[in-house]
């Protein structure tokens, strides 16, 4: 004899499980793509050393040079996002028998996982922005 309850949870232990899977590859997913958004911005920085350089020689403030890597991340940042959404529009409606107590296009998940990731676009972009903007000019300058 089992109670109500434990029959309910043993009818759900196979979706629970899904979904636990799915939400690991997708914490994975979130780690990998920080890592990746920061090494892209971290060797295009690296190749624009002398570019920045040049830019602070020239009087350009750090400020400005911060602005500038982490505009630059954010626009690959939102593109990222905008195609993300609309994958994950097609791909949702295939999902459909997965999705318990979920809507398919459930609006808090599609505003917040942008938002999220749009966080730690900036955040993986901001790091070699500050770095960058401590370049020495003349140091730079001399390097190739």
């Amino acid at each position: 004899m089992t109670t109500m309850q434990e029959r309910f949870d043993k009818s759900l232990a196979r979706r629970r499980f899904t979904m636990l899977v799915l939400g690991t590859f997708a914490a994975i997913s979130l780690g990998l793509a920080m890592i990746g958004i920061y090494g892209l911005i971290a060797y295009l920085v690296g190749q624009g050393t002398r570019e920045v350089g040049i830019r602070l020689a020239l009087g350009a403030t750090p400020a400005n040079i911060k602005a500038l890597i982490v505009r630059g991340g954010m626009i690959l940042a939102f593109w990222g996002v905008g195609i993300g959404i609309g994958g994950a529009l097609v791909v949702s409606r295939l999902m459909r028998s997965l999705l318990f107590g979920v809507g398919v296009t459930d609006v808090v998940t599609f505003v917040a996982v942008p938002i999220l990731l749009t966080f730690v676009a900036f955040l993986a972009s901001y790091v070699p922005a500050r770095r960058a903007s401590r370049i020495d000019p003349s140091t730079s300058l001399r390097c190739e």
